[in-house]
């Protein structure tokens, strides 16, 4: 609730409980229903901030997924080199596009006058029964294309990263709202009673966005996303400092407590209410926190599987995506992912940067294709093993796909050697969690340029995310500033094609 709104509430109610008492009751007992808190204010005090707001709540409709890992590549892979393989642009290699084409668009970086299609050096085969078309790039994840569904016609309005990734994971390509996460802590709470809700895993360089790519917004804190660490300390400053022992922490914790629902009782912030269980969580994470990152009970077969201890490719480390450490870090978030969502978690965030083939593009994208390859499919294959793929959504996206023009930023054609930001078609896919698994959403035309077949934009992306979380987009609203606020902002249709 708005401070204001509390306010001016608590001073009506003070009237007519002075006022009257028969009718005074009456009508508090009304402001109380409005307000959802009856029970906790009804011997005539005021609310006291509620114990637990990840508590679980029930869906709109029956759900699919109960959690979801969304592996979020920051730079946007190249749909063209990965997963859309276009035999036509090949044959075009080094032509023109009709400048009908490009008249209107905008690019980051092509200068039109001299630009020029680019083909894919990779090579596409089908796998599986569903004979899905997967670069050779990623022949692990090509060997669980069965459960996996393609969108081929994503499309979006941003052309740049910090407003694409806004985009893809508020809905909108500003600044100030709720990333998904927070969407799905707020509409159902968490199963995880001493770990957070939404997790943030990340490794390489750092995406753009950073933390503006989990924030809650204007929801209270609760629901933002915590960055965990994969090694040493999971959330810095969460161990104790030397001499405090942990009876003497929960004393203080205790005395925070009645201080913060003192001044809750007097200003009805719901920032109080998240500063009060943020303490309590970090209590309880001191104990459930360095076990989730212990995989000493792992097993050896388990390890190798993910790749955990894979070592840097030498000369590798300053490239895109090539930070020191990057291949251990990501395949040990993969792990983590499936052990956050085995206790409760309701959310996860694997973020690495970058896939922001401009240049190199020969060269880099099958390095980042070798950090991610190996731990996304053991990912999927683990989770399907213990029963738990069924019930968890795992998404593979960027901010948007790359052209199928070559980047030539000096003017030059013999320097194309990437590709630039392409908003207006691209591919993610999606596993698991009640999606079609075989499945392949949409289609470009023979250059992928443009969406031929089924659009899908990020708003009917969320909308149908939510929707496998038995969640209606359009009944999933927050107040803020006097307007109901959603996740698919005022757009959005559930793509019924990707449900099992």
């Amino acid at each position: 609730m708005d401070p204001r709104q509390f306010a001016a509430q608590l001073a009506r109610r003070e009237f007519l409980t002075t006022f009257a008492n028969g009718v005074g009751a009456l009508a508090v007992a009304s402001l109380l229903k409005d307000d959802g808190v009856l029970a906790a204010e009804a011997a005539g005090g005021f609310a006291a901030a509620p114990a637990n707001p990840l508590a679980l709540r029930p869906p709109h409709f029956a759900p699919k997924a109960k959690a979801c890992i969304f592996i979020f590549l920051e730079g946007a892979p190249s749909q063209i080199d990965l997963f859309d393989p276009k035999p036509k642009l090949n044959e075009l290699h080094g032509q023109k596009l009709p400048d009908s084409m490009t008249k209107n668009v905008r690019f980051a970086f092509i200068q039109k006058e001299s630009a020029v299609l680019m083909g894919s050096s990779r090579k596409f085969q089908k796998h599986g029964p569903s004979g899905m078309d997967i670069s050779d790039l990623l022949p692990n994840i090509a060997s669980r294309a069965d459960d996996i569904a393609f969108i081929r016609s994503m499309h979006t309005e941003a052309f740049n990263h910090h407003p694409g990734q806004l985009m893809m994971n508020t809905g909108v390509p500003t600044f100030g709202r709720p990333s998904i996460g927070a969407w799905l802590n707020y509409g159902l709470g968490s199963a995880s009673s001493d770990l957070p809700g939404y997790v943030v895993l990340t490794a390489g360089r750092g995406t753009s966005g950073g933390a503006s790519n989990w924030t809650s917004g204007f929801m209270p804190s609760t629901y933002q996303g915590v960055l965990f660490r994969n090694q040493g300390e999971p959330v810095l400053n969460l161990n104790n400092p030397a001499g405090l022992s942990r009876q003497m922490q929960r004393e203080s914790l205790d005395a925070l407590a009645r201080l913060n629902q003192e001044r809750y009782q007097k200003l009805g912030d719901p920032e109080i209410e998240s500063r009060i269980a943020s303490y309590e969580l970090a209590f309880r994470m001191q104990s459930s926190a360095p076990e989730l990152i212990d995989l000493s009970g792992e097993t050896a077969e388990t390890l190798e599987a993910y790749g955990v201890n894979r070592e840097d490719e030498p000369g590798k480390g300053k490239q895109r995506g090539g930070a020191p450490g990057v291949m251990r870090a990501f395949a040990t978030n993969c792990l983590l992912a499936r052990r956050l969502v085995e206790r409760g978690v309701r959310y996860v965030n694997l973020y690495h940067a970058s896939w922001d083939h401009h240049s190199n593009l020969d060269k880099e994208l099958p390095f980042n294709c070798r950090m991610a390859d190996q731990p996304v499919a053991a990912l999927l294959k683990d989770l399907k093993q213990r029963g738990l793929l069924d019930s968890t959504l795992v998404v593979w996206a960027g901010e948007f796909g790359r052209t199928p023009l070559g980047e030539n930023r000096a003017g030059d054609r013999a320097q194309n050697t990437g590709r630039d930001h392409h908003p207006f078609a691209f591919t993610i896919w999606m596993a698991g969690g009640g999606v079609r698994g075989g499945t392949v959403i949409g289609k470009t035309d023979d250059i992928g340029w443009n969406i031929v077949e089924d659009p899908v934009h990020i708003n009917d992306f969320h909308a149908t995310l939510l929707h496998l979380f038995g969640l209606n987009h359009l009944k999933l609203t927050y107040r803020f500033q006097g307007r109901d606020f959603r996740l698919t902002d005022v757009a959005g249709n559930v793509v019924t094609k990707l449900l099992a």
